[in-house]
């Protein structure tokens, strides 16, 4: 399966200049959707992780459905003010702009490896910020995935240090 079949592109979305790479074709369409999270459940099944930590939002799309069937706790990982109890902050910068990303001080406990899933890596921000919460909490990122990577904008170099997956390049 093809799955840039299912990616569809939009320009200027957010901000002009920007060519958005939406996946709600993907997510329409079921076959394409559980090929996506088969591959997932294929490539981490036997993986040495303890939870899964996708980001908001789109990487709760992809995440919750591969702990379940991994059997895996889910600890999310949300923009400001999201979480209920106390949390852990970080800012990053993103393409066009800036933002934080938080996680339950008591999400992931000392020693614990995870997985960090989203839907795109493109300047590594997000994700950079997400294992920084990780290991803010005393965990251990034992890989970062993700359904799309821009590689024109190199968001690997960011994530220096990391193990990172993508199932797609552009």
């Amino acid at each position: 399966m093809d799955l840039k079949d299912y990616i569809r592109d939009v320009p200027d979305f957010p901000e002009p200049g920007i060519l958005f790479k939406d996946i709600t074709p993907l997510l329409g369409d079921a076959k394409a959707f559980d090929y996506v999270i088969s591959q997932l459940v294929e490539r981490y099944k036997d993986a040495d992780f303890d939870a899964v930590v996708p980001v908001e939002s789109r990487g709760f799309l992809f995440g919750a459905p591969l702990a379940r069937e991994l059997g895996k706790p889910i600890v999310p990982v949300r923009k400001p003010g999201k979480l209920p109890a106390a949390t852990h902050s970080t800012d990053y910068a993103l393409e066009y702009g800036t933002n934080t990303m938080e996680i339950h001080i008591d999400g992931v406990e000392k020693g614990q490896k995870v997985l960090i899933l989203d839907d795109l890596l493109a300047t590594g921000g997000t994700l950079g910020a997400s294992a920084k919460l990780v290991e803010m909490a005393g965990g251990v990122v034992s890989e970062i995935g993700v359904i799309i990577e821009l590689t024109f904008l190199d968001g690997r170099k960011n994530l220096a240090g990391y193990n990172v997956y993508s199932m797609l390049q552009y």
